[in-house]
């Protein structure tokens, strides 16, 4: 048995960065200690940083930079609808996401390098990654001077586990055995088996904290840097500064207009025109305008964003295994990183977990381009020489060019693929996993145990192409209690192993963050997370006008 606690103090963070890239190139568990000198206390030492929560680091925003306060910004995103909700369970879009982010705050939260670090939560302690003890701190108040309780975060994410919540993380919190109050300022989490992982789950954005009882979600009322003073859903939401906000000093801006443009197009110009002063999804057809503006600039993240062919498995033609090979060895991922997004990406291999990412599997032979090799396995599963729509939308960022390169790909290997361009309206709630063949689009996910489970898993709201593998389902779940890092990578690995060799999911490249920016906003970064740095940039920045 072990008692881990949380002293935020223990390392500083650029000791926690060089360690965290070390991780990154593939530095072992014992070798980042020894740089930290903590080798005695792993468990206590350095939880944050290999998954299990031990010792949360000083946050980025504890010390931020010195900004200046004032000043009003109208934001651009890339998606809106008429289902833009505030409840923080039901977001869906980056839209949703942004919002949430400015009205309220959860236990934890990523910071750049997407190391879990304290929010909400004063102090964590665990017994074995599985007994939770979170202790909250105690000056922070919602915008409705009501102050923050335990009551307020059992309710939070005990409302995940109700199927009539509608919550998109539910698959996440059946691993909640209890949720409990143990104290005014102190909560206690049992979970059903060990998840070193929790303070990472506890920072994903439908986690965030509300009010006890809450029902209705249009006021936004959370403890974040913003208050609610206009929303209306698929047109538009207003923030205004919150003057009670618990970090001292920010948020730094009075105001913060938040719009959706749906064409690309017409986002840049409003951008250059000065319309807005920030946009996110800029294609890389669209950088050189962008950089060639005195007053603009773009800002490029690499991430686990990735658009994805769907297979579906459940179905003809994809119930064949051969079919589903085929159609991965005729994606083209050096043409596509290359023609349809200008170098702003990495070549992927079917699998979600990215270059670089912690637990990538490195040693996983990479499917090459070989359209004989699809000829050779559409004619074993008796689909030569036949004819069928391939479904594609501007909503699944680069899907339309990806699916013309593979249409053009599939003639070589015998098959017909007639790519029908749908528009990016409704095109998620009415098409996306509904076609036999078919594209998505996917943020960044925080780690491989959330992205497996949120789609993948056999059980998953969002598991794409219908696919359920028993191993892998079993895998999930050992590796979440795992504590023993060597042995959890393997367990990721075969994991990313069987998705690349049985998933109908295709995976050509990972996707870089690409934002435009005012140069006149201050303090603007990127994280791996998504764009608007990771939907967190209303607290951060300030306008330098």
């Amino acid at each position: 048995m072990t008692d881990n606690k949380v002293d935020p103090q223990l390392i500083s963070g650029e000791e926690s960065l060089r360690v965290f890239e070390g991780l990154n190139r593939g530095m072992s568990r014992r070798s980042a200690l020894r740089m930290l000198g903590v080798a005695g206390v792993a468990a206590a030492g350095a939880g944050s940083l290999f998954g299990s929560a031990g010792t949360l680091l000083a946050s980025e925003s504890a010390a931020p930079a010195k900004g200046k306060p004032g000043g009003r910004i109208r934001v651009a995103g890339m998606s809106s609808s008429t289902a833009d909700t505030l409840d923080p369970a039901k977001g869906a879009l980056s839209t949703d996401y942004v919002r949430h982010f400015m009205f309220y705050n959860g236990l934890t939260r990523f910071d750049s390098h997407l190391v879990p670090q304290l929010e909400l939560a004063e102090r964590i302690d665990n017994t074995d990654a599985t007994l939770w003890i979170i202790t909250l701190r105690k000056d922070v108040t919602f915008h409705n001077g009501k102050g923050l309780t335990a009551a307020d975060v059992v309710f939070s994410l005990s409302r995940h586990k109700d199927p009539a919540t509608g919550s998109k993380v539910m698959p996440l919190m059946e691993q909640f055995a209890e949720i409990k109050a143990s104290g005014t300022h102190e909560v206690q989490i049992r979970l059903k088996a060990p998840n070193a992982e929790l303070p990472s789950i506890l920072a994903v954005s439908h986690l965030l904290i509300v009010p006890e009882g809450t029902t209705d979600f249009s006021q936004g009322i959370g403890t974040g840097p913003f208050k609610v003073k206009e929303f209306k859903p698929g047109v538009r939401s207003v923030s205004a500064r919150n003057p009670n906000y618990w970090k001292p000093g920010l948020p730094y801006l009075d105001e913060i207009e938040f719009i959706a443009i749906a064409d690309e197009p017409s986002r840049v110009n409003a951008l250059l025109s000065g319309d807005v002063n920030l946009i996110n999804e800029v294609n890389p057809r669209s950088t050189a305008r962008i950089a060639a503006s005195a007053g603009h600039r773009v800002v490029d993240a690499p991430s686990g964003n990735y658009t994805d062919l769907i297979i579906r498995q459940d179905q003809l033609p994809g119930q064949s295994p051969e079919f589903t090979q085929a159609l991965k060895h005729l994606l083209d991922r050096e043409q596509v990183k290359s023609a349809v997004f200008r170098g702003y990406a990495v070549v992927g291999n079917d699998h979600p977990i990215a270059p670089g990412s912690r637990y990538y599997n490195a040693d996983l032979p990479q499917t090459p381009y070989d359209p004989e090799k699809a000829r050779f396995l559409l004619k074993k599963a008796g689909m030569e020489k036949v004819s069928m729509p391939l479904v594609a939308s501007p909503a699944a960022t680069g899907s339309v060019d990806i699916a013309v390169l593979l249409q053009q790909s599939a003639k070589q290997a015998g098959l017909t693929l007639n790519v029908n361009r749908l528009p990016s309206d409704g095109y998620w709630s009415n098409h996306w996993m509904k076609h036999p063949l078919s594209f998505g689009n996917i943020n960044p996910r925080p780690n491989a145990d959330v992205i497996f489970s949120q789609f993948f898993q056999s059980s998953a709201p969002w598991n794409e192409s219908g696919w359920k593998n028993e191993q892998f389902d079993q895998l999930l779940m050992l590796a979440r209690g795992e504590t023993d890092d060597a042995k959890r990578s393997r367990m990721y690995a075969d994991m990313q192993t069987l998705v690349h060799d049985h998933c109908g999911i295709g995976i050509p490249v990972f996707i870089s963050n690409i934002d435009g920016v005012d140069q006149r906003i201050k303090g603007y970064g990127s994280n791996p997370l998504g764009g608007f740095m990771g939907y967190m940039f209303a607290e951060q920045v300030w306008l330098d006008a």
